[in-house]
């Protein structure tokens, strides 16, 4: 029998009934986002983030043409349905892909399979089953529509209305949505009763352009934000940046590299680092329920969980308002916004 997993700080999503711990398992890496990973590797990092408490695991079929789901799926049952909370996404379905299979693009798995775009209501429908089908569940908790940014639209004729109507019928439990860009996230949580959205890039200590629209939209309507890339994709994720650092899978620009160093020297003049900093920053804000942050270890799930316990001094985030380092609308631990900042409803 497994034990059971530490207590981690949980939050709501939306109205769903739903709770998740603070920190999320992002699925892209086990489904080999630009490495490949060991069969073995993998089944041991999501074994290690569940046993640490780590919960809340999120896929696509997007991520290594379906091997995420079908690694994930292969651990989560042998665990308690109960005992997690399983996410994943509709927008593109997979189709068989006649050979010569080459590489898949940004994931490193033969090309199998190809995506065709669907945002139709079959094509929801049809989405999940096959979603079911590689995870070998009978059901996942959360539904998101993935990345829209392109097809509004469509998703707005069919995915949406359809996700609401299977959270009527019972299928899933939450509905929501999944992008890169606030704008289009922001437009569909005033449209649509969603409970949960996912947003990656745009809410850290480097761009808090999230204030802007997305986080007081979510705020007003009971959305509940999760956070993916809140490291930045890797400039947040070391003690210090080098000079090969990256932000958003791409060279960090100087203004960039230069207010993450000064905020790991802040970080270091008090005991702590800049990765603490990083991941505990964003979840001070209330709409917030949790970062989901991909790994490929179990030894970064220990270090992510390390990271959320570690002890950031009061004096920490002090210094980072004062110096101007974040929007001031922005809530820090322990600290509110300046006035006539973020919406605190």
């Amino acid at each position: 029998m497994t034990a059971a997993a530490p207590d981690l700080p949980t939050r709501p999503l939306g109205g769903s009934g739903i709770r998740v711990p603070v920190l999320g398992f992002g699925g892209a890496g086990v489904g080999n986002l630009y490495a490949a990973v060991p069969d073995d590797v993998a089944a041991a990092t999501v074994r290690a983030a569940l046993d640490a408490g780590v919960h809340h695991v999120d896929t696509a079929p997007h991520y290594g043409l379906g091997l995420s789901e079908e690694r994930l799926g292969a651990v989560l049952r042998t665990r308690p349905r109960e005992s997690f909370v399983l996410s994943t996404k509709v927008g593109r379905l997979l189709v068989p892909q006649p050979p010569p299979h080459g590489r898949d693009g940004i994931f490193d798995v033969p090309a199998q399979r190809r995506r065709v775009w669907d945002f139709t209501a079959a094509g929801v429908r049809r989405s999940l089953e096959e979603s079911l089908e590689r995870l070998g569940l009978d059901a996942v908790d959360v539904l998101l529509v993935h990345d829209a940014d392109d097809r509004e639209d469509e998703a707005r004729a069919g995915a949406f209305p359809e996700l609401l109507r299977m959270r009527e019928e019972g299928l899933v439990r939450a509905v929501g949505a999944g992008m890169n860009a606030t704008a289009p996230l922001t437009r569909f949580v005033r449209e649509f009763p969603l409970d949960v959205v996912l947003v990656a890039g745009r809410y850290d200590l480097l761009d808090q352009s999230a204030l802007d629209d997305l986080l007081p939209a979510a705020t007003q309507r009971g959305t509940s934000v999760v956070l993916g890339g809140v490291f930045g994709s890797g400039v947040l994720a070391v003690d210090r940046p080098g000079d090969d650092a990256t932000y958003r899978y791409r060279p960090a620009p100087a203004d960039v590299l230069a207010r993450a160093r000064r905020l790991a020297d802040i970080a270091r003049e008090h005991g702590t680092t800049l990765p603490a900093l990083a991941l505990q920053a964003v979840l001070a804000h209330p709409v917030v329920a949790a970062a989901v942050v991909g790994v490929r270890s179990p030894q970064e799930v220990a270090r992510n969980v390390g990271l959320l316990g570690a002890d950031v001094p009061a004096e920490v985030w002090a210094a980072v308002r004062a110096e101007g380092l974040v929007d001031p609308r922005t809530p820090l631990p322990e600290l509110p916004p300046e006035p006539g900042g973020a919406d605190r409803r």
